[in-house]
């Protein structure tokens, strides 16, 4: 990512990776969890080559994960840009990222700032590794 851009923004619903079985391997139709996954790498990986990213250091994520439809008007606007408490976890979020996009994510030594917020939409927001930009970005993203 180039250092003019302050981020990316990814229009996606963020998915956290599954527990894998040996069965998951040969199983048809996979497990739902199994086939949610595999299409959220999947566009990753499009996202990905349309952007011209690469995984780097310090890497910094802002997982913004869409409001249930069940919810009032107030409440959505409320709870818009809050920390996301619920499942799916962070760390499992993280390392669907990483294991869509890195064949070894080893490399990966440090993390910039990680959230995980509720929004109206789905999206994954990839932050350049500046500090003053986390802000920035998660104000004019979300």
């Amino acid at each position: 990512m180039d250092k003019e851009i302050q981020y990316l923004k990814w229009e996606i619903e963020p998915v956290s990776k599954p527990r894998m079985t040996r069965r998951d391997v040969w199983l048809k139709p996979p497990r739902k969890p199994v086939a949610d996954y595999r299409r959220y790498a999947d566009a990753l990986k499009v996202f990905a080559l349309r952007d011209r990213y690469f995984v780097s250091n310090p890497l910094s994520l802002i997982f913004v994960v869409s409001m249930p439809k069940s919810w009032s008007g107030k409440k959505c606007e409320r709870m818009c840009g809050q920390p996301h408490e619920s499942k799916p976890d962070l760390d499992n979020l993280i390392k669907a990222f990483k294991d869509a996009l890195c064949e070894n994510d080893s490399f990966v030594h440090t993390y910039g700032c990680m959230k995980k917020v509720w929004g109206y939409e789905g999206a994954v927001i990839i932050v350049n590794n500046e500090k003053d930009q986390h802000t920035q970005a998660f104000t004019q993203a979300v």
